[in-house]
């Protein structure tokens, strides 16, 4: 056995988390209530957007990101759901359109105004229908500039292309509800996990299941990819309700790489992770604090850095992307915690301690920018391609020449694997599902009534017939 102490040199060894100023936060939000596991915050180098507590339906706020401080209470929404708003997500290559989902069964897609919101908005340029039951979790593909994932609460992913309005794949391989969804670097793979307790890689196009992993001993929660490094991450529960960590083989999901356990504590374990540093971030729900490991190609993978501690515990927490970080400071990570207590947005900085305050090209390499290296039809007839990457040392530069066109689309049938999802409307709450099923038996009623009576009718009409025939010789 060898003596030597298992040090290892890292330049992200000494990475600590900065959190903003009061000033600098976000104040007065009314963020969400809901219990469903999901972050409830999206955000990109312009906008901040978070659900927020309404009654009469759904809504979220966006600000502004310059905008901090206390936000007014009349501030502008976006309201155009008859639900919970259960996720909403930027688009990765129009900093403007963002795209929500909510227990009304609907995915809608919105444009917000480049000076930010002045009135609340309740329209959407796109609505779409085609799950029957509430949504929970929509996801953009990293290279595809018109290409949205949506997962329901009725067992299917739907795959829309947002240049005609309309699903174009649906995968329903999964037995249970569906509680996320992650790509790998071009688009070619997803991986899910589901509640089945089942750990699924495949090919998003066809809807073929190329592995899958029976995850008893450890029950999966959360799925991330790691980048082109051909590795999963898992968060979940082991078979003593510890919360645990894995480490998957995209190749072999038979047995995991790595299993360590983080803690005995119940909350939901949220991974990040960067590919650009190389860096896998764990909160937890309910947590104040963050870890953070490095991963590696060799033994042991995972090597623990340091963990940012705070008091206050956090609902869910938004990602700022690559091009919105202070690279002036060595900023390599930036999260948006949720404190729901306060009604808080605090921006938490994770920093790289450097004296020098030149360019630092080893934690900045080439990153994926704005621009989109396929469009939906070309992702839809199988070509794949890497993304369009950026230097983050000039400065970012916004393209002017990328426009979001929504479809004119005027179609009163969705069809998909055949099937027409939109023959009729679904509806759009438990509530209004439940009002539907009681129409329809008190309509099956009747027509039950309908029929017996006509029956009665037809015979009486059957024996007035044969009174004729049998009268009618003796007449002659």
């Amino acid at each position: 056995m060898s003596w030597r102490p298992t040090y290892r040199s890292s330049k992200f060894r000494n990475v600590y988390g900065k959190v903003a100023n009061r000033e600098h936060c976000f104040d007065g939000i009314p963020i969400t209530k809901n219990v469903h596991d999901n972050h409830f915050c999206a955000v990109n180098s312009k906008f901040l957007a978070i659900v927020t507590e309404s009654s009469g339906g759904g809504s979220f706020v966006v600000v502004p990101v310059s905008q901090y401080g206390r936000i007014d209470p009349r501030h502008p929404k976006v309201c155009g759901h008859q639900g919970n708003v259960l996720d909403i997500k930027w688009n990765p290559f129009f900093e403007n359109i963002i795209a929500s989902c909510s227990e009304d069964t609907s995915v809608r897609i919105w444009e917000i105004p480049e000076e930010g919101l002045r009135r609340n908005m309740t329209e959407a340029v796109l609505e779409l229908y085609g799950h029957s039951r509430r949504v929970g979790l929509v996801e953009w593909h990293p290279t595809s500039s018109g290409i949205l994932f949506s997962a329901g609460y009725d067992y299917k992913v739907l795959i829309w292309n947002l240049e005609v309005g309309e699903a174009v794949k649906m995968i329903d391989c999964h037995t249970d509800v569906i509680l996320s969804m992650s790509f790998n670097t071009d688009g070619s793979l997803l991986a899910t996990s589901c509640k089945d307790k089942i750990l699924r890689l495949m090919e998003p196009r066809s809807g073929r299941v190329l592995q899958q992993a029976n995850c008893k001993n450890h029950r999966v929660n959360r799925v991330v990819f790691l980048g082109n490094m051909k590795r999963l991450v898992t968060t979940g529960v082991s078979r003593w309700n510890t919360r645990q960590i894995a480490l998957w083989d995209q190749e072999d999901l038979s047995m995991p790489m790595v299993e360590e356990e983080i803690d005995g504590l119940s909350g939901l374990l949220f991974p990040f992770y960067d590919a650009d540093t190389h860096m896998l971030y764990l909160a937890g729900k309910g947590d104040g604090n963050i870890r953070y490991f490095e991963i590696t190609t060799e033994k042991p993978y995972l090597q623990y850095l340091m963990e940012y501690r705070s008091p206050a515990p956090q609902k869910g927490l938004g990602v700022m992307p690559k091009h919105g970080l202070d690279v002036a400071a060595c900023e390599v990570f930036r999260f948006y915690k949720l404190v729901t207590l306060k009604g808080l947005i605090e921006p938490i900085s994770m920093i790289v301690p450097r004296r020098s305050d030149t360019y630092q090209e080893d934690i900045y390499p080439m990153t994926p920018g704005m621009q989109p290296a396929l469009t939906a039809s070309e992702w839809i007839s199988g070509i794949n391609r890497d993304p369009v990457l950026m230097s983050l040392k000039e400065g970012y530069q916004r393209s002017d020449q990328l426009v979001f066109k929504a479809p004119a689309k005027e179609k009163n049938s969705l069809v998909v694997n055949g099937i027409d999802l939109l023959e009729n409307v679904p509806p759009r709450t438990e509530n209004e599902l439940l009002r539907m099923f009681f129409r329809q038996q008190e309509e099956l009623r009747r027509l039950k009534e309908e029929l017996a009576t006509k029956d009665v009718r037809i015979r009486q009409l059957e024996l007035e017939l044969n009174n004729l025939k049998n009268v009618s010789p003796n007449n002659v």
